[in-house]
C-alpha cells in the first residue's frame, strides 16, 4: 500500500500520541521520532512495490497469456506474493 507524504505524517503523529497517551515510550524528541516512523512507513511501500513489481514480471514471463484481472491471474499473483514474501524473508 503506498502512503502519500500527507498520509505518512498523519499515522506518525497517530502512532506518537498513542505511545505517550499509553505509557509506552517517554519521547524526549517528538521530530526525530516522527521522522523514523515515516522513514519506516517509506521502507515498507518500496519493498511493496518492490514485491509487486517482481510478481506481474513472472506472470508477464510465463509462456501463456493471461490476462490482467482474470481469475487465473488473480490466482497467481497471490502464490507468486506468496513466494516472493518468503522469499525475502516476510510474512
Amino acid at each position: 500500500m503506498k502512503f502519500s507524504e500527507g498520509r505518512q505524517s498523519h499515522l506518525a503523529h497517530v502512532i506518537v500520541a498513542r505511545l505517550r497517551d499509553e505509557g509506552l515510550a517517554s519521547i524526549e524528541n517528538d521530530r526525530h521520532v516522527l521522522l523514523e516512523i515515516k522513514r519506516v512507513l517509506g521502507a515498507a511501500d518500496s519493498a511493496e512495490a518492490a514485491i509487486d513489481v517482481a510478481v506481474r514480471r513472472k506472470i508477464e514471463s510465463l509462456s501463456r497469456n493471461v490476462p490482467p484481472g482474470s481469475r487465473e491471474w488473480e490466482i497467481l499473483y497471490r502464490q507468486y506474493r506468496q513466494e516472493e514474501e518468503r522469499r525475502r524473508g516476510g510474512r
